[in-house]
């Protein structure tokens, strides 16, 4: 897809309203960005959240569509707003956008979003991006956050997509081993990936009807 300001369609305003607002005292792709939301006890996270739902509630899709024709911040936002509010027509935008990897952080949002649509087709698409690039033990991507999206889907679809991506010498073990700067971090195993998709989904469930 290529990168076009919103601007350029007549939507300029969507970067100030729903990117780099602030809820806190950083804008809201960085507090999406670092995490931080998810952290217990953040002072902000009452008014994030309640603005975060109202934005995700009332964007509309031709919004949506311009922040994802743009740049990384812009996408990281679409996507939690698509799956805050899980918005089942931008399964095949979302689904293309992360398989074809174009920017930098933005596919973690497309993985939470996937997450939270949680239907056998958004299993699908996470396990396309793993067998595509779990393989590139060169590329560190969105891999963590597509197979903790994809273990949180499988236990709650009672499927199994994930295991031959986490057994014993498998496609996840082998990615890992060989980003050496990887190997050792206890955050790289799949238990923990999967916890940081349910600690997202969960925040969002917080705050939104299931």
């Amino acid at each position: 897809m290529p990168f076009q300001h919103p601007g350029e369609i007549g939507y300029g305003y969507v970067i100030e309203r729903y990117v780099t607002r602030k809820d806190s005292d950083h804008p809201r792709y960085r507090d999406l960005n670092s995490r931080r939301v998810l952290r217990p006890g953040w002072p902000h996270a009452g008014r994030f959240a309640r603005h975060l739902i109202d934005d995700a509630a009332t964007i509309t899709d031709a919004e949506l569509e311009a922040l994802l024709g743009f740049e990384w911040r812009a996408r990281l936002t679409a996507a939690w707003l698509i799956g805050i509010d899980r918005r089942e027509a931008f399964r095949k935008p979302i689904g293309n956008l992360l398989l074809a990897s174009e920017v930098c952080y933005s596919g973690r949002g497309y993985c939470f979003a996937l997450a939270r649509l949680g239907t056998h087709a958004d299993a699908e698409i996470l396990t396309a991006y793993l067998n595509r690039y779990l393989p590139r033990t060169d590329l560190r991507y969105d891999q963590p956050a597509a197979l903790g999206a994809l273990l949180r889907l499988d236990a709650h679809l009672g499927t199994h997509h994930a295991d031959r991506f986490t057994q014993p010498d498998g496609l996840w073990s082998q990615w890992v081993d060989a980003l050496v700067h990887l190997r050792d971090q206890p955050g790289c195993t799949p238990d923990e990936q999967r916890r940081w998709a349910d600690v997202q989904c969960e925040f969002a469930n917080g705050w939104t009807p299931l």
